[in-house]
């Protein structure tokens, strides 16, 4: 059994399902390539009798059945060739004859992997499924039923959320997020892949926290030569990724990509009445319900916007990949993308473009990582509210307008203003750039009316220098270390 890298929360689950005195339905999602499979199998492996089948995408009713035939034979027949059942009723007619064999005291697990992919259009799988486990499984003490999918939404509207057979039958759900900063650090450590923090912080820029992504990378090579090679050279691996990751996840994949597209050109969100006018997706249901199949897949995120009410929040992307592929590679054919060569991102890091979407990136890990923010501030166990803040100042009055990214308001009655700076080096406050912030705690104050305490919060990956006007304007630093808490 290979060594399992992070997952702490969904490895204490498991431990309890296998010490269940009783049969048990597990349900997993998440976007593909963050390690679903590998989490399952080299878990539960080892753990008794363990059948695996695999969903095939795109694949027939017929096609699914031969690769259960094939499976069944594996696992019971020692490989010999047997009759294809003719439907998905009768292939678990046979699976549960043979694990009504195995004896009481042996764990069963059968995982079924892909799940969307094997309940292929007028299959009835899930209904074969339903019968399966409310007329037997159910009652079969040892035996762990697991099934797992990509399609977040597939599974929530199908499995989880089931209004039909399989309602209220799951017993644990697990959603299974891509490492965070944290597991990366551990992830690359593990494989021999030494590069520092700030290094790691880039690389998680650029990929996220997706364990196939980073299964790509060689050891010895600098961050900058780590993303020319896996998405600037011929062939390189995460050249042609987007589109396929899009395709795999969802059924109308045109439009989400559409979304997307449109919330990385806003980087600091948008409300859903300009995202109609941007997408040209009509309101109301088909929107709302692409919206919210993104979000479930963690591609996007709801923040609220401070002061407003609870239906008052922007969209914004929040998948470092789709982001750093729509800033870098969208609209570029394959030929002019393999003629940059593995340099072109060395050589970007001088440029605009790069510290904008380094801004930017930086800030979304921020949002993400809010509860390691609250805990370098000391602020663990205070309630808090995560939002943004906008004022626009109307034309023709006096005054100026002004944006606070994150504002973390407390129950402490004290409000955090946070300003994100991703720096190579200790960022240096000079006196213009003291003032702005000075005026930003003043129009936040004024235009919130709020009574609390306001502090101004840097998030900085080196830290911040301490000098006269850090020292008169700045009431808190955290550094980037703060994002790498467990």
């Amino acid at each position: 059994m290979s060594k399992i890298i992070g997952r702490k929360k969904e490895q204490a689950i498991f431990g309890k399902i296998l010490e269940f005195k009783e049969a048990s339905f597990l349900a997993i999602y998440g976007r593909r390539r963050i390690g679903k499979t590998y989490l399952v199998k080299n878990y539960f492996e080892e753990q008794g009798l363990f059948f695996h089948l695999t969903g095939i995408q795109d694949g027939s009713l017929e096609l699914q059945l031969q690769s259960f035939t094939a499976e069944f034979s594996d696992h019971f027949r020692k490989g010999k060739a047997i009759t294809k059942p003719k439907d998905w009723f009768s292939a678990f007619q046979m699976l549960r004859k043979e694990v009504e064999k195995i004896p009481k005291t042996t764990k069963v697990i059968l995982f079924f992997d892909e799940l969307p992919w094997l309940s292929t259009p007028r299959s009835m799988f899930l209904q074969a499924l339903e019968h399966l486990w409310n007329r037997y499984f159910s009652g079969i003490a040892n035996l762990i039923l697991i099934v797992c999918g990509s399609s977040a939404s597939w599974m929530i509207d199908n499995i989880i959320n089931d209004k039909g057979g399989l309602h209220g039958r799951v017993t644990k759900e697990v959603r299974l997020l891509p490492f965070t900063l944290n597991e990366t650090e551990e992830y690359l450590y593990e494989n021999g892949i030494r590069l520092d923090r700030k290094q790691i912080l880039e690389l998680y820029m650029c990929l996220g926290g997706v364990a196939k992504y980073l299964s790509y990378l060689e050891k010895g090579k600098s961050v900058a030569q780590l993303i020319g090679e896996l998405c600037f050279t011929y062939n390189a691996p995460l050249i042609a990724e987007f589109h396929k990751l899009y395709r795999s996840l969802f059924h109308h994949h045109e439009e989400h990509e559409r979304i997307v597209t449109v919330l990385a050109q806003h980087r600091k969100g948008l409300p859903y009445h300009e995202i109609v006018s941007m997408t040209k997706l009509s309101g109301g249901g088909t929107l709302s319900k692409r919206l919210e199949e993104l979000k479930q897949s963690g591609f996007i995120a709801q923040i609220s916007l401070f002061g407003k009410g609870e239906k008052d929040y922007q969209y914004i992307l929040i998948d470092e990949y789709s982001l750093f592929y729509l800033t870098w590679n969208a609209g570029v054919s394959s030929l002019d993308l393999q003629a940059r060569g593995p340099d072109y991102w060395i050589k970007q890091r001088n440029t605009q473009s790069w510290k904008s979407w380094t801004g930017q990136a930086f800030e979304c890990l921020c949002l993400k990582h809010v509860e390691g923010i609250k805990a370098e501030l000391g602020l663990a166990a205070v309630q808090t509210n995560a939002s943004k803040w906008k004022y626009i100042q109307p034309k023709g009055s006096q005054g100026y307008g002004c944006e606070i990214d994150l504002v973390i308001d407390r129950a402490d009655a004290c409000i955090n203003l946070c300003e994100m700076k991703f720096y190579s080096e200790e960022f240096v406050i000079d006196k213009e750039y003291a003032e702005k912030l000075q005026k930003k705690r003043e129009c936040f104050n004024k235009m919130t009316n709020t009574k609390k305490s306001t502090f101004i919060t840097l998030l900085t990956t080196h830290g911040v220098r301490h000098n006269e006007h850090y020292l008169s304007t700045v009431d808190q630093n955290v550094t980037m270390n703060a994002l790498f808490l467990k």
